[in-house]
């Protein structure tokens, strides 16, 4: 049985808890949030609840030897970006400046230094499909990926480096061990300073960082 991590215990974790128990899927979820009121009102869906803080559990428990099947990151933070902050050891966080806005869908910036991208200016359904040919709100003809925009972005001296989310189901996103460990790799032989970015065809999340 395949095992999924989901980080975050909120309307999007539940969401992806419920969807990949239902049905014919058969995964073993581990639903992580810090927040045990959270993990309490769980109800309806087979899953192991642990109460521990997202990237701690993943900088901590994530290791060749212990890898699920996927990651879903349903935390109000880039997950991605935190994990590699704390493996790295040494990473500086950089505000980007506002002069890669024209080079970005709907930009808009996040608490925690981060820029949110979108080719969607209206809000999204939340079991969208994420057909390749038309937006299906619109029903026009699908944008460029985002994770293809974002890997081909030329802005100053960063080297851009994306992690792809891949669709698990209608609106539930994640990825593998086994990118995450290799976007770090990247990361380790690449030329700093990075934007290290999340991105699925439709949205995507850009943090910079030096090292």
């Amino acid at each position: 049985m395949e095992v999924i991590w989901i980080l975050g215990a909120g309307r999007f974790g539940l969401q992806a808890a419920r969807l990949l128990t239902t049905g014919q899927n058969n995964f073993r979820i581990i639903l992580v949030d810090r927040d045990q009121e959270k993990l309490d009102r769980v109800r309806g869906v087979s899953c192991t609840r642990v109460h521990a803080d997202g990237v701690d559990y993943l900088n901590t428990h994530l290791n060749p030897g212990n890898m699920p099947a996927w990651i879903v990151p349903a935390l109000p933070v880039h997950l991605a970006w935190e994990w590699c902050k704390r493996q790295l050891g040494q990473a500086t966080l950089l505000d980007i400046s506002s002069e890669i806005d024209p080079l970005l869908s709907n930009p808009m910036r996040g608490s925690k230094g981060s820029i949110y991208v979108s080719h969607a200016n209206f809000i999204c359904s939340g079991n969208c499909s994420e057909p390749e040919d038309m937006c299906t709100v619109t029903k026009l003809p699908r944008k460029k990926d985002m994770t293809t925009l974002i890997s081909q972005l030329q802005f100053k001296n960063f080297s851009s480096l994306v992690i792809q989310s891949q669709q698990l189901g209608p609106g539930v996103g994640g990825y593998s061990p086994q990118a995450l460990f290799g976007l770090l790799e990247k990361i380790k032989a690449g030329t700093p300073p990075f934007l290290l970015s999340t991105a699925c065809r439709c949205h995507g999340v850009i943090t910079g960082f030096d090292c």
